[in-house]
């Protein structure tokens, strides 16, 4: 081998080897992130677990029926987060109206590792008792329409469920972030910790000035005092306890404007470390896309006078809809739109959950169901219905039986999320399109700012459409805990120049003895030509006749996957 021929093997062998592991590097987070893509579903999932304890026991003691005596009108908290230590200084102010004023105690949830200093009423000390999550304030006298409750507190928050409150260490200092969902706002501020009960805020979070400290609403002042600096954040329209949220680290920024189908000009702003921030700012960059769909589908965004923003936190589990400061997990930020789906679901959450909350948690899936079929909507309206059918469709078979309804042990579960999804899809076949896109934005402006239950939505569903839709609630979300199994069969005989075609179809699933629904059947002809029919399925066995002018060779069942259902040829394995 000649020394020309080594030099150009040796060079061929270098440039191969460069371009080997320029590869690699192109590639390999790519790799890890589609990793994550196919961790996600049951990782996101498993959160469940974590949440547990959360059953109606536990929310009968920790929302006595007590507290529906009273009505939070407005919170005034103050906190100071001491990172080094774990842990917070805090002062609230509440401002409750009182519906009954027989009461001699006020209900408040506050969990019992936080240290009170002082507790006054109107401006006097006065006493109070103590379970591990709750605080029982004793009046003196008949109370007024409103009183004023204000706590002085300090202790290490909890940091229950998925993660009330958290102090992360991370490459330069802290990120600190909450996640209160769905009864754990109280490890860190004493409030009436129920979904329906909601009110306007004025946040006040110090910490030291290299920070940027984040919360709800809109930023309307910040102070620096020494090394100490505070950010005032104010809502202007009322909030979940759930919802309310405290973000801080040494974020980047970048912000821009939305002009909203109201006229409003709404500002959106992006948080990431300094280290994440350019691929966070990649997966952020469609909002006004996002926004603008939603709209046109649901209505005005609900919140302009204040904000939408996303920000990167710690969670390792997903992503939290905090009211106009969604919170995303650093492992989340591609750079590639990776997890765009994840992004369009929580900004979905603004209409469906944040401006629409539930009444009860027995009700999550008018937030999850609704959120997670927005996510199908939005490619829908981008890209067609076949675009909607690959969001959803994958998520046929991976939800647990049960009731979307009081779901028990299963309250952030596929049950709730793919199933909720689904039900909404076939709420609207069953009241066509039309029916089904006002109903949509009838409940959304009937109940925006306020809480809905399921009852409330069927009202709406049935009033617009016209029709009584007991079964269908009790079927898909009351009652019915699995889905529709049908075996079928069909034969064809030739009478004259026609064709008459006998299908049978019984149902089998076992729970729910008789679904009712629209069936969509596509006949295929020998020529390669069909012909589409529907027909409504309302006995457990069915007996269908058509008559074609030529002869069928293939019969679909549901061919565009409307249903939550199985069809199965008689004799064919199951």
């Amino acid at each position: 081998m000649s020394s020309k021929t080594k030099k150009i093997i040796i060079v061929s062998s270098a440039v191969l080897l460069i371009l080997l592991i320029a590869g690699f590097l192109f590639i390999y987070p790519r790799i890890k992130y589609l990793t994550y893509l196919i961790d996600k579903p049951s990782e996101l999932f498993s959160i469940n677990s974590l949440v547990n304890d959360v059953d109606e026991e536990f929310i009968e003691e920790y929302n006595p029926k007590t507290q529906r005596a009273f009505d939070v009108l407005h919170y005034d908290i103050k906190i100071e987060l001491l990172p080094e230590l774990s842990e917070i200084k805090g002062e609230a102010a509440i401002k409750i109206k009182v519906n009954d004023k027989s009461q001699r105690n006020i209900d408040l949830n506050f969990y019992d590792n936080m240290k009170i200093n002082l507790l006054t009423m109107d401006g006097t000390k006065t006493g109070y008792k103590r379970t591990e999550t709750n605080l029982s304030v004793s009046t003196v006298s008949v109370l007024p329409e409103t009183v004023t409750v204000k706590i002085k507190y300090e202790g290490k928050p909890k940091s229950l469920g998925f993660g009330s409150f958290n102090f992360d260490k991370v490459k330069n200092g802290y990120m600190i972030y909450t996640l209160n969902e769905p009864v754990f706002a109280s490890t860190w501020f004493p409030c009436i910790d129920l979904p329906d009960d909601k009110a306007l805020t004025d946040i006040f979070i110090t910490n030291d000035s290299m920070y940027t400290s984040l919360s709800n609403g809109k930023l309307v002042e910040t102070k620096i005092e020494g090394n100490k600096k505070t950010f005032h954040w104010k809502t202007f329209y009322p909030i979940s306890t759930y919802l309310v949220a405290v973000y801080s680290a040494q974020y980047k920024s970048k912000s821009e404007k939305y002009f909203s189908m109201s006229k409003d000009s709404v500002e959106l702003a992006y948080y990431a470390l300094p280290e994440n921030f350019n691929e966070a700012m990649k997966d952020f960059s469609d909002h006004k896309n996002y926004l603008n769909t939603f709209e046109k589908l649901f209505g005005s965004y609900p919140f302009a006078k204040e904000k939408y923003s996303i920000a990167e936190f710690g969670w390792r589990l997903g992503a939290m809809e905090n009211q106009t400061i969604t919170g995303i997990g650093t492992r989340y930020l591609s750079g590639m739109k990776l997890f765009r789906d994840m992004i369009i679901h929580e900004l979905a959450h603004s209409w469906w959950g944040n401006a629409v909350s539930p009444k009860t948690w027995k009700d999550i899936w008018l937030n999850e169901g609704f959120a997670t079929y927005s996510e199908a909507l939005y490619w829908e309206m981008q890209s067609g219905f076949e675009a909607l059918q690959t969001t959803l469709i994958p998520k046929f078979a991976k939800f647990s039986s049960g009731t979307l309804y009081s779901p028990g042990d299963q309250l952030f579960t596929r049950l709730v999320y793919d199933k909720g999804a689904w039900v909404l899809h076939m709420l609207r076949k069953e009241v066509g399109d039309s029916a089904f896109f006002e109903i949509i934005r009838n409940y959304f402006e009937t109940y925006k700012y306020k809480n809905a239950d399921t009852e409330d939505f069927k009202n709406i569903c049935e009033k617009i459409s016209g029709k009584k839709l007991k079964f269908f609630f009790d079927q898909w979300i009351y009652k019915g805990e699995g889905i529709i199994e049908a075996d079928y069969d069909w034969s064809v005989k030739k009478e004259s120049d026609n064709f008459t075609v006998e299908i049978f179809l019984e149902q089998l699933q076992k729970g729910y003895d008789i679904y009712k629904f629209p069936l969509d059947i596509k006949i295929i002809f020998q020529d390669g030509g069909n012909e589409a029919k529907t027909f409504y399925v309302d006995q457990k066995e069915e007996r269908i006749l058509l008559i074609t002018k030529q002869k069928p060779s293939e019969i679909l069942f549901d061919p565009d996957k409307w249903l939550l259902a199985e069809f199965v040829k008689k004799n064919d394995n199951r």
